[in-house]
């Protein structure tokens, strides 16, 4: 693997740097800072760059999250997660060049309509979706890597509609002691890992169940404004679908699919015997999983064309955090001047061109 010592890593060149690509602007905003959309000088080719703040990295206590995702973006590839190709950094933040998904995330469709039309709600497309996502979930769990994060906002589409899973901030290998990783969204966070309960391949699966739910119905099977309201109403009650809750367009079949999946005792949930017990369900009887791995399969949504498929508004703001002026990252700017500091990142470097990708 390609690599720079921390010396060069700050002082950029000859590594790969900021300075080989033109910022086009900014399509998302992370916990950390933003993504933009930019384009490599040399070569002509588009990626997304998330740049990470790395003073609001440490008011975060995130230094082992963000080091992480390098780590382990650095040995996964596949075609149906989004890939790393760049990893570099300066003084004040982290950069991680990644594929460019030009349309957009699933929170912004759906919040442009609310819930899909009924033709997109129909089963073909929700088929789709959630079979793009299943293809990158096996590869993760192949890997021993669990996402954690499982949503719409880390769910985006390439040009021709094919879904891809991003944003390994808080994935990790599977480890057999992890009550301690309490970390996700908590809409969509497993009853196990919002309990502090050791847990495993079956908290994604309960996402695409929650992720299945919404499609159908335009809303969660547990809401609240807070992790506290959540968690009460998951104490309280299993959220099931009835028939009677079944749009048009929509099967007994899926139906199932949806309830065994947010079931709350992991063990009984479907897919803990792995992603092939969950591509063998019933609703995906007649899927052609083949044509998908090769990305053989025409989308039945295919974003627009006209530009790229991101909201506006995070254009509005140069610096959106409210956090900017708190006591934790003025603390954390001055300590950033400390060699030590900044040790902290070393070995963040990565080129894609020069390292040896798996397959």
């Amino acid at each position: 693997m390609g690599g720079c010592n921390f010396k060069t890593d700050i002082r950029l060149p000859p590594c790969i740097s900021k300075s080989a690509f033109q910022q086009h602007y900014v399509i998302g905003k992370g916990g950390f800072g933003k993504v933009w959309k930019l384009e490599h000088k040399y070569s002509g080719e588009l990626f997304a760059m998330k740049e990470m703040s790395k003073a609001r990295v440490l008011a975060k206590k995130s230094v082992q999250s963000v080091m992480s995702e390098r780590q382990l973006l650095a040995v996964l590839h596949h075609s149906f997660i989004v890939n790393m190709h760049y990893a570099f950094q300066d003084r004040g933040n982290l950069y991680l060049v990644m594929d460019l998904m030009p349309g957009g995330d699933l929170r912004y469709h759906l919040g442009k309509v609310k819930k899909f039309s009924e033709e997109q709600t129909s089963e073909h497309y929700s088929e789709f979706f959630l079979a793009c996502v299943l293809t990158g979930l096996e590869y993760l769990h192949g890997n021993g890597v669990l996402h954690r994060d499982i949503k719409p906002e880390n769910l985006v589409l390439d040009g021709r509609g094919y879904v891809r899973i991003t944003d390994m901030g808080i994935a990790r290998v599977l480890q057999a002691e992890n009550a301690k990783d309490t970390s996700g969204t908590p809409g969509y966070m497993a009853p196990e890992v919002m309990f502090k309960q050791n847990h495993g391949l079956e908290v994604d699966f309960f996402a695409i169940g929650v992720i299945a739910f919404e499609f159908m119905t335009g809303k969660r099977p547990y809401t609240g404004k807070t992790r506290k309201d959540i968690r009460d109403q998951v104490m309280a009650r299993q959220a099931q679908l009835q028939e009677g809750d079944l749009p048009e367009g929509w099967s007994i079949d899926a139906m199932d699919f949806i309830n065994r999946l947010i079931l709350r005792k992991s063990s009984a949930r479907l897919g803990s015997r792995g992603t092939e017990e969950v591509k063998s369900h019933p609703w995906f009887a007649h899927f052609p999983w083949e044509k998908l791995s090769l990305k053989a399969l025409p989308s039945p949504f295919v974003p627009g064309e006209g530009g790229d498929h991101f909201d506006i508004r995070l254009n509005l703001s140069n610096d959106p955090w409210k956090d900017a002026h708190s006591p934790a990252m003025q603390e954390a700017t001055f300590v950033l001047r400390r060699p030590e500091t900044q040790h902290l990142f070393h070995g963040y470097y990565y080129d894609g061109s020069i390292s040896t990708q798996p397959g």
